[in-house]
């Protein structure tokens, strides 16, 4: 399941997001995978696949809070990014034990059952919006195949609230999303839809599926980021639909002015899921939430 080449993959972006992310993600599912994972024995390493890891941000968020010896296998079709990884990564889990870091450069769509058996996780981040429905299918059926829980996050909801409102907001939105979902070589991306995709498939194969919001809020707190975001919400709008590049011209001047005053908050809506594998021991948490 090949990644395409992306400015948004830059390094650049990637540590700019980076703590939004770490921010954003759901902890209680990070926990609840903590008490659903099976090891061999107390000194053997957790084997942990971290799919389109990039630099490696998923494993410093994560591996501190898994308790264990831990061993992070990240894969990534760019060299450079995962470079990164290797000299970046987490030094220690929730109770001090080693974490080693291994990289693999590859092709995600080469990616079978038997090449994740034996982990005790599977993880992403921000990446099922970038595959087409029958990728996700592939990458539960794998899963599922080889019995790994899977804890995916920071997919895109399509939905954002832009704080003061501006009358394109919303025409902005929709165009942004049909970007999302646009076909590129012969490619129907999920976009929006792919954690919906992601639950429906887990949950017909068996899984029992948990997901939760994991929104970034964006205040002038973290004004590079919603600056650099919203250059590219409205780039990738116009780029969907022409028509809108004159005013969305005239509507970033006014948001970059908002952001750079520190006036402008962005709420931009993702969401976690986590899938344990049927025949994994069913845990209901404290508060009663049940499958979603």
């Amino acid at each position: 399941m090949s990644v395409p080449e992306h400015s948004g993959f830059a390094p650049y972006w990637l540590a700019l997001r980076e703590p939004a992310d770490a921010a954003a993600r759901d902890r209680d599912l990070a926990a609840e995978a903590a008490r659903e994972l099976r090891r061999p024995d107390a000194e053997t390493p957790l084997v942990i696949r971290d799919l389109g890891g990039g630099t490696g941000s998923m494993a410093r968020w994560l591996a501190p809070l898994l308790p264990g010896p831990q061993h992070w296998i990240v894969y990534d079709h760019d060299p450079g990014l995962l470079e990164r990884a290797r000299e970046h990564g987490p030094r220690a889990s929730a109770d001090g034990r080693p974490v080693t870091v291994e990289t693999r450069t590859t092709d995600l769509m080469d990616l079978r059952e038997a090449d994740l058996r034996g982990a005790g996780l599977v993880t992403a981040s921000a990446l099922l919006d970038l595959f087409t429905r029958e990728e996700v299918e592939g990458v539960v059926a794998a899963c599922v195949g080889a019995r790994c829980p899977a804890l995916f996050t920071m997919s895109v909801k399509g939905r954002v609230t832009v704080t003061p409102g501006d009358p394109l907001d919303r025409e902005i939105q929709e165009a942004f999303n049909a970007h999302q979902r646009r076909e590129g070589g012969g490619r129907a991306l999920l976009g929006p839809h792919a954690v919906e995709a992601a639950a429906e498939a887990f949950t017909r194969a068996g899984a029992r599926v948990v997901t939760r919001p994991s929104p970034w809020r964006l205040g002038a707190d973290r004004r590079a980021l919603a600056a650099e975001w919203l250059e590219g919400w409205v780039r990738a709008a116009v780029e969907q639909c022409p028509d809108l590049a004159t005013r969305a011209e005239r509507y970033l001047s006014r948001r970059r002015a908002e952001c750079a005053d520190g006036g402008l908050y962005v709420e931009v809506q993702h969401e976690d899921v986590l899938a344990l594998p049927p025949g994994e021991r069913h845990r209901e948490d404290a508060a009663g939430r049940g499958p979603a």
